[in-house]
């Protein structure tokens, strides 16, 4: 074949591959499921204001219930304990009572785990595995992806947690002690950078989101049976973001943003309240609020931050600053946020105008949490920034350093910060949980 009409048909190849969808996977339909009306009543959610029990803490907006922590700190200062953790993850420590709940991933033996940590001490008291193989391949899934990147979800009586295995999602429900009470295959996925979302547990409910270019969909399963209570189709997007229950006027609405809208959802049926268009095709966070006021930001291609009415799914403004990885946090009457590329910013909540914006360094993936009037950022490479929720400047008021590598949020509740870290790189590398000590403990 001469070498001119080969490059062609080539050329013409890639290119029907692209319009074709880039290789991407079929799309398999999701089987919609109607809200079940015979599911039993679920044991009442039994947790503390000093836990910090699922993603973003117990009232899920990265708002610590206490009033102080520490400041300052080191891998030699301040430190309670600290503990070595098996494997790789994202997820933010989960704690309650006086145990401390993560998920992991060995990659070499393609195990996904969960384990569970002594408050007090730092010591392991388990690890179950919850899937063995089945890994998505390194090409399915983002460099900086781990295969558990979802925190863990706790009812006081059980853990929730979801993982990407053999191109399906699955929820695991275990005992406090570790034992798998039950498993639910909630449907196909096509991954593209991996799986992220974390359960969100809302009434007799655990709700997983699980957005994906081969059939997106939103599922809520019963926390006491495992059984589907019902399953709502979204497009075939790759995005990443969670479901989260907001209070809005006195009902909850589960949120979410991505597929270039922010919609929310009933939780006890899986219909569709509201959708506005915005954002992006995929984000990453959680959305946040205030009030009846909505915040999401995103994303990928496009970049956009929008504030909507959750009573009417309005939207009241929007600027093209994006904040992609990360959640937002709401302090007063201000929205603040950092961005990817290590910049922290400061918005009014009501009209969007930027009140200010601060170059921190590095770039960063964790999202921020407020402990009273003080906001803690951590970036990739564990430098973590306190600075007052101020919003006519930024004031610092410490830097502090610990580890390698972060890439999970801080969890801060009972004036002690659960950090998880890495040191090392590639067979030398290793995480651990930190618990830095309250000023109760060591006082500056």
């Amino acid at each position: 074949m001469d070498g001119r009409l080969r490059s062609c048909l080539i050329s013409l190849l890639g290119l029907w591959t692209t319009i074709a969808g880039c290789g991407r996977p079929p799309a398999k339909p999701v089987e919609e499921i109607n809200a079940r009306t015979d599911l039993p009543e679920a044991s009442p959610i039994a947790i503390a204001d000093n836990d910090w029990p699922w993603w973003r803490g117990i009232h899920r907006n990265n708002t610590a219930i206490c009033e102080h922590a520490a400041t300052s700190w080191s891998d030699s200062e301040n430190v309670l304990w600290k503990t070595p953790i098996a494997g790789r993850g994202h997820g933010t420590p989960s704690i309650v009572g006086d145990r401390i709940y993560l998920s992991t991933a060995d990659e070499a033996a393609e195990k996904q785990l969960v384990i569970c940590l002594d408050r007090a001490t730092g010591k392991q008291l388990w690890s179950t595995e919850v899937h063995s193989a089945g890994f998505a391949a390194r090409s399915e899934m983002h460099p900086k992806s781990t295969h558990a990147n979802a925190s863990v979800a706790c009812d006081g009586h059980c853990l929730f947690i979801g993982f990407l295995n053999s191109e399906h999602i699955h929820a695991t429900c275990l005992s406090l002690d570790g034992e798998i009470l039950w498993r639910q295959d909630l449907g196909y996925f096509g991954s593209k950078f991996g799986f992220a979302p974390s359960p969100c547990i809302v009434g007799d409910l655990v709700v997983f989101a699980a957005d994906n270019r081969g059939g997106g969909f939103i599922a809520a399963l019963h926390r006491g049976t495992g059984d589907i209570a019902w399953r709502k189709a979204r497009n075939n997007v790759d995005t990443y973001s969670p479901v989260i229950a907001a209070d809005i006027e006195g009902e909850t609405q589960l949120l979410i943003s991505g597929d270039n809208r922010v919609a929310a959802y009933d939780p006890q049926t899986g219909d569709e309240l509201w959708s506005c268009p915005g954002t992006a095709e995929a984000t990453c966070g959680s959305v946040v609020w205030h009030g009846n006021l909505v915040f999401a930001s995103g994303g990928y291609p496009d970049r956009q931050t929008v504030c909507v009415d959750a009573t009417t799914g309005t939207k009241i403004w929007e600027d093209t600053v994006k904040c992609y990885e990360q959640s937002m946090l709401v302090a007063g009457d201000h929205l603040y946020c950092v961005n990817d590329d290590g910049i922290a910013m400061c918005r009014d909540i009501t009209t969007g105008k930027m009140k200010w914006r601060h170059r921190l360094s590095g770039s960063i993936s964790a999202s921020p949490v407020l402990v009273g009037n003080l906001i803690y950022a951590t970036n990739e490479a564990g430098t973590t920034w306190v600075f007052e929720a101020n919003p006519d400047s930024y004031k610092q008021v410490a830097q502090n350093q610990l580890g390698t590598e972060s890439f999970a949020s801080l969890a801060i509740c009972n004036e002690q910060i659960f950090a998880r870290v890495a040191t090392g790189n590639g067979p030398n590398r290793q995480e651990y949980v930190y618990c830095i000590k309250s000023r109760a403990i060591h006082p500056h």
